[in-house]
C-alpha cells in the first residue's frame, strides 16, 4: 500500500496514449478524458500532432468528450495542437492544482470519477487527477530524440521517489 495514495495511478498503461482503447474505456466506465499535452500526446517542443494521434483522437472523441489540460503556458503551440485535434483546452494549469481540471469536468457535465486524467507524470498528472477524484492513468511518454536524455533522467528520479513512497508503477493493463 502506498504511503501517499494520491500518487498511485488507478491504471498504469505501460504504453503510449494510443493504446488507450475503447474496450479499456468501457471496462473502467470512463465517460470523459482529460489529456496532458507535453510528452503525453506529443513530444515537448513539437507543435504538430502526428497522423496516428489525430486518428486516435477522432475515434476517441466519437465515444467520449476529450479536453487538453497542460501546465505549458505557450498559447501559440498548445493552441495549434488543440486546433489540429479540434479539442478544447486549458493551458498554464499549474497541476497538481485542480482548478483547470474542475473547469474541464464541469464543461463535460460529468462526475469526476467518470473522467480519466491521462498523463505521463506522477507528481503532476496523477496527483492532480487523484486530488480531483478522477480516474488517473499513467502512460509511457512520447518523447523526441532531442529531449529524451533529460526527460529520462527526470522520470527516473520521479519514479524512484514514488516507489520509495510505496507507489506501484508496474503496468496494470
Amino acid at each position: 500500500m502506498a504511503l501517499f495514495p494520491l500518487l498511485q495511478p488507478n491504471l498504469v498503461l505501460g504504453s503510449s496514449v494510443l493504446d488507450l482503447t475503447p474496450d479499456l474505456l468501457a471496462h473502467y466506465q470512463i465517460e470523459g478524458l482529460v489529456l496532458d499535452v507535453d510528452d503525453t500526446i506529443v513530444p515537448i517542443g513539437i507543435g504538430v500532432a502526428p497522423p496516428e494521434l489525430i486518428l486516435w483522437i477522432q475515434q476517441t472523441k466519437a465515444l467520449v468528450p476529450v479536453w487538453l489540460v497542460t501546465n505549458n503556458p505557450n498559447q501559440v503551440r498548445i493552441g495549434a495542437i488543440a486546433d489540429s485535434l479540434s479539442l478544447p483546452y486549458f493551458l498554464s494549469a499549474a497541476k497538481p492544482s485542480r482548478r483547470k481540471l474542475r473547469q474541464a469536468i464541469e464543461a463535460m457535465k460529468l462526475e469526476p470519477a467518470r473522467v480519466a486524467m491521462v498523463g505521463d507524470r506522477v507528481f503532476t498528472d496523477v496527483l492532480a487527477g487523484n486530488r480531483m477524484g478522477m480516474f488517473s492513468i499513467l502512460i509511457e511518454p512520447i518523447v523526441s530524440a532531442e529531449s529524451s536524455v533529460s526527460f529520462n533522467l527526470l522520470r527516473r528520479i520521479e519514479f524512484a521517489i514514488a516507489r520509495t513512497l510505496g507507489v506501484s508503477l508496474t503496468a496494470t493493463k
